[in-house]
């Protein structure tokens, strides 16, 4: 059976994080994925792209820059919402540079990232 909901990934190494982003998204009437790495989301987008990423900037190995340019590389339009615990000037412009929506701090508001989710999807359905 195929959703004819939204689809958003969730990619976080933190597993706490992402159960309760998923639950929030989900509550909201989103389709969720979760990914516990930058390598497993970019894997899966092979197959089906989602219609929103969650990412996280800091993660082992492949952190959030990385992942918005492989997306950048491989022509992915998919929207990003950006989170963070270590917010900084620079990480912030380097995350719009990058093509970042949004771009939020942990501990994330949840009215704000559903809000932000709502826009990022909206922009590019214009």
């Amino acid at each position: 059976m195929v959703s004819d909901l939204l689809m958003v990934a969730v990619v976080d190494d933190d597993e706490d994080v992402r159960v309760a982003l998923s639950r929030l998204i989900s509550s909201a009437g989103f389709a969720v994925e979760t990914f516990a790495s930058g390598t497993d989301f970019l894997s899966s987008i092979q197959s089906h792209a989602p219609d929103c990423v969650v990412l996280d900037l800091h993660m082992p190995e492949m952190n959030g820059f990385d992942v918005q340019r492989a997306l950048e590389r491989g022509h992915s339009a998919v929207p990003i919402v950006v989170i963070t615990g270590y917010d900084t000037t620079e990480s912030r412009a380097l995350a719009v540079q990058l093509g970042a929506k949004g771009f939020l701090c942990k501990p994330v508001d949840d009215a704000a990232l559903l809000a932000t989710i709502g826009a990022a999807i909206g922009d590019v359905s214009r």
